[in-house]
């Protein structure tokens, strides 16, 4: 814990990049090398740097943008979201007492909430719906899960979630966080054609390991 940290604070300590991470962690959506190099006024090799050394010590996440025209796809760049609220951003935690306080307010079900979240986040966030279980994939992992996939064949597919943001949460009360998950998966779902989630089998929060296993009529070769 204590290297994971000093990796953490070596890769924000110098100026450029802590003001680069701050900028990712000011946008609602995904941000490539192009807008930085405009924002930052550096060449497109110093961002990709400093990109490089924010990836590596765990603190954004690098994906691939959806396929448009020719050439590959360009690369997006978001704030890892399990990065903790101590380097000045809105951690799990700050984003599940959200979420509660909102199940609280509106008297709504955990479920429900869930679902929500994830509906107002695919708004922000466009993807190909060609691959229905790498926008589910993709969504989980903005979430913090981890996730990858697994037995995969023509018609289901099962999503390993790897990691759980909420753990010590799901230890006290794993019917409303778990619960608050499923509503997740189902809000991506409700807008992705060609995929239904059939189930979340529930594992040890410490563990993580949950799964979700989903029917997808255009399955994908996704991983997380």
């Amino acid at each position: 814990m204590a290297d994971d940290l000093q990796v953490k604070a070596r890769a924000l300590g110098d100026p450029t990049r802590h003001r680069i991470f701050r900028y990712l962690s000011n946008t609602d959506a995904p941000v490539g090398v192009a807008e930085l190099t405009d924002y930052f006024g550096l060449n497109h090799n110093a961002i990709r740097q400093h990109l490089a050394k924010l990836v590596d010590a765990g603190l954004v996440l690098e994906s691939s943008a959806p396929p448009s025209g020719r050439g590959r796809p360009r690369l997006e760049y978001v704030v890892e979201p399990s990065t903790d609220s101590r380097w000045g951003v809105t951690g799990p935690y700050e984003r599940l007492a959200v979420l509660l306080t909102e199940v609280v307010r509106s008297g709504d079900t955990p479920y429900e909430v869930g679902r929500r979240a994830a509906l107002e986040d695919l708004r922000v966030h466009h993807h190909d719906e060609a691959d229905p279980v790498g926008v589910l994939v993709d969504q989980m992992a903005r979430q913090g899960f981890a996730p990858t996939v697994r037995d995969q064949s023509d018609e289901t597919v099962e999503v390993i979630l790897g990691s759980c943001p909420f753990a010590t949460a799901a230890m006290t009360d794993s019917s409303t966080i778990c619960e608050m998950h499923r509503g997740m998966a189902e809000g991506v779902a409700e807008v992705v054609t060609g995929l239904q989630i059939d189930r979340l089998v529930n594992g040890d929060p410490r563990e993580a390991q949950c799964r979700l296993t989903c029917s997808a009529s255009a399955a994908s070769d996704a991983d997380g």
